[in-house]
């Protein structure tokens, strides 16, 4: 077993049935969810114990050491308008290496068009919401003069919607747009380019809700709202690394390699959380964890009906890796059309690299690729890559590799909202985290960042502590 602090020495987890005034909570998981439970609890004078079952935190957004190369096990990305994961990152004190694009600008190749003019660009002016991408939409040149004008009229009927509304969650994103005009290439080159990037489905395989939440939210609601963000290091570095470090700073005992195998309610009320050789009691308990794991640990009464977990389905995202001998891209990233490549983003820098150019290749919506072998892989994406970057054709490829997730995000399809459970379940003191829980999200950083800044709110009041001290941007990005 690897310690973090105040564990005592022989594998064995410290005595925690001592509890202080504020309670003891025992936070199971240790992704973006756990971690932000287990700060917000701590800073509000509770004790904490986070248990993690693999070596490391950070949960889905992590990195690997390949060689001398430190790789992401994926691109991740958010946007200005994720309020929770930017406190996160602040709280932190990884602000710094994971900054925003000063102004939206996302370059998109078409590679059905000729050479020289397959460049166009997704960008915002200085100007209020609509007027901020307007300038961008009259000169996008992967539609058509008829497509752009009605893209506009669909995203003023977007900014319509009333996200409170269940009966959206219960359509497709791809019906509502071709009821709205939306021809199939607008989809393919404006909606389902942000679409699959951020909800990880395409148009007519997404609830309107959620797609309604991301658009509005983030194309509708400020100009600056859009901007993308993304990490200069390895994601180890901030959700591993200086995640420990801000835990341990506020007093949590944070413990990998420690896997949880019950949650039991005791006589007396309060908790008893089972690990190998260790019982530890707890008067609160946030279960942080994948849904399927979460709904096995449930005890019997704790959600009406527990099986609706196992009812919201998954989807995979794979990741392609490139490391060339020369330079071959010369922006931060990039999407493309015309070509199975999504988005390309350059991780020279952050992963260490010395010498030549390091690519990480996104592929979200990836189910007919996921389980493909890596040679039939490369043969399909180095080509394309040639086609994409000229300067590839002339490169060395020195390595080639893939990190898979079959299980990425939840599938936000038609109908997943019902089965998305909040923060609080029938169970006094058990509370539930996670990017899957209802938070109005699909499943990102921000959705979990939420998911357990919600947790901790919820038992804080149980445990009769103040809510004071917790971050408070859930109306910021209504």
């Amino acid at each position: 077993m690897t310690h973090g602090n105040g564990t005592r020495d022989g594998g064995q987890l410290a005595d925690v049935s001592a509890v202080r005034p504020g309670g003891h909570a025992v936070v199971v998981g240790g992704g973006l969810a756990g971690v932000t439970a287990a700060l917000a609890l701590a800073d509000a004078g509770v004790r904490v114990t986070l248990l993690e079952g693999r070596p490391r935190l950070g949960g889905l957004a992590f990195s690997f050491q390949r060689g001398d190369l430190t790789v992401d096990n994926g691109q991740h990305v958010y946007l200005r308008c994720c309020t929770a994961y930017r406190w996160f990152l602040e709280r932190i004190g990884g602000t710094a290496l994971a900054p925003v694009q000063e102004r939206l600008d996302v370059p998109v190749v078409d590679l059905a068009r000729p050479e020289g003019r397959r460049l166009g660009r997704l960008r915002r002016d200085a100007l209020p919401v609509p007027l901020h991408l307007g300038r961008s939409l009259a000169t996008y040149p992967h539609l058509s003069l008829a497509d752009r004008a009605r893209v506009g009229r669909a995203a003023l009927a977007l900014k319509g919607l009333d996200l409170a509304d269940p009966a959206l969650d219960t359509q497709d994103f791809g019906s509502w747009l071709a009821a709205h005009g939306q021809s199939a290439r607008a989809v393919e080159a404006l909606w389902d380019l942000v679409g699959v990037a951020t909800l990880n489905a395409a148009a007519g395989d997404a609830s309107l809700g959620l797609a309604a939440m991301v658009f509005k939210t983030g194309l509708l609601s400020d100009p600056g709202a859009a901007d993308i963000g993304w990490a200069r290091v390895p994601l180890g570095e901030l959700h591993d690394r200086l995640a420990r470090r801000a835990l341990d700073s506020a007093g949590v005992r944070t413990e990998v390699r420690t896997r949880v195998t019950s949650v039991r309610v005791k006589e007396n009320g309060g908790w008893s959380v089972q690990v190998p050789d260790e019982t530890l009691e707890a008067d609160a308990v946030v279960l942080a964890v994948p849904q399927r794991e979460a709904h096995d640990l449930l005890p019997p009464g704790a959600l009406d009906t527990p099986g609706n977990l196992l009812e919201i389905g998954t989807a995979p995202i794979l990741n392609v890796h490139v490391v060339y001998d020369r330079k071959v891209l010369a922006t931060p990233f990039l999407t493309a059309l015309g070509t199975p490549v999504q988005w390309v983003f350059d991780r020279t820098e952050a992963s260490g690299l010395r010498d030549g150019q390091y690519l990480a290749l996104s592929q979200s919506t990836a189910q007919d690729e996921i389980d493909e072998p890596v040679a039939a892989l490369r043969e399909r994406y180095l080509p394309e890559l040639e086609r994409l970057l000229p300067r590839t054709r002339d490169a060395e490829v020195k390595d080639f590799f893939v990190t898979r997730e079959r299980t990425a995000t939840f599938a936000p399809a038609p109908g997943v909202g019902r089965l998305r459970p909040g923060a609080r379940t029938k169970a006094p003191g058990l509370y539930l985290a996670g990017a899957w829980t209802a938070t109005g999200w699909p499943a990102t950083m921000e959705s979990a960042v939420r998911s357990g800044v919600g947790a901790a709110g919820a038992a804080l009041g149980a445990l009769g502590r103040s809510r004071g001290l917790l971050p408070d941007f859930f109306e910021e990005a209504a």
